[in-house]
């Protein structure tokens, strides 16, 4: 009965401690969940191309409350322009095209892989991204379009008490 037992406890550390040396054990099904983003609606954004107001459009940020998509929920933002939706890499100043295949609905929020795979990138120049009080600004021109195109974000109130 000791020996039975002495045997699964070592059949049990071998196990855990094959799972430590291999790093690809551990990380198949974190990483699948690791590379979807969670899209939330930005309320109170607001949209210019060419200084005027598209008819069809949207802004959407990562999910700040998933944990999975804390860090990126500063660099990257997702925008509808009429059917098309486009995703901006505000680190890296880069645009890209995002398929709506790619982007699976959940009510009113969206989910997608983090960077999606059939991105393509949207030619873009003249990058501006700017703190402009109650909302970060951000400014580029889309060769492709030929046109300026204005994001406005506000920032998230701070709920904090002042005294």
């Amino acid at each position: 009965m000791v020996a039975h037992r002495l045997a699964r406890f070592f059949t049990l550390i071998l196990a855990v401690s094959l799972l430590r040396v291999s790093p690809a054990a551990g990380q198949v099904s974190s990483s699948s969940e690791a590379e979807r983003l969670h899209w939330k609606p930005v309320d109170q954004a607001q949209v210019k191309l060419d200084d005027k107001t598209p008819l069809a459009w949207n802004v959407y940020q990562p999910d700040k409350k998933d944990k999975r998509s804390a860090k990126k929920a500063t660099n990257f933002v997702l925008l509808l322009l009429g059917h098309r939706y486009l995703m901006l890499d505000l680190e890296g100043r880069l645009a890209y095209e995002v398929p709506r295949e790619s982007l699976q609905a959940r009510g009113a929020d969206f989910e997608s892989e983090d960077p999606p795979s059939e991105a393509r990138l949207v030619p873009s120049a003249d990058w501006t991204l700017r703190d402009v009080g109650p909302a970060e600004l951000i400014r580029l021109t889309l060769e492709d379009y030929g046109r300026a195109l204005q994001v406005s974000i506000p920032h998230p109130p701070d709920l904090r008490p002042f005294y």
